[in-house]
């Protein structure tokens, strides 16, 4: 599944992968608040997300470097 993710997120952008990198950290969010209130029911989606978080960053880091 997650090579399924990172060959979508290779074909993207830096521009779309920041849009990206910000609607996950806006889950995140509300994924932290749903756990903070206990009406989050599935827990690992938390950890998926911040893998996501990671994945993107990294990345952009690579698409920065190859610019440069």
């Amino acid at each position: 599944m997650k090579n399924s993710i990172l060959d979508e997120l290779k074909g993207k952008t830096s521009q779309q992968l920041e849009m990206e990198l910000v609607s996950a950290k806006k889950e995140l969010f509300n994924l932290r608040f749903q756990n903070a209130t206990n009406q989050l029911n599935n827990t690992a989606r938390i950890r998926e997300v911040r893998h996501n978080i990671a994945r993107i960053q990294t990345l952009l880091t690579q698409k920065s470097a190859d610019k440069q």
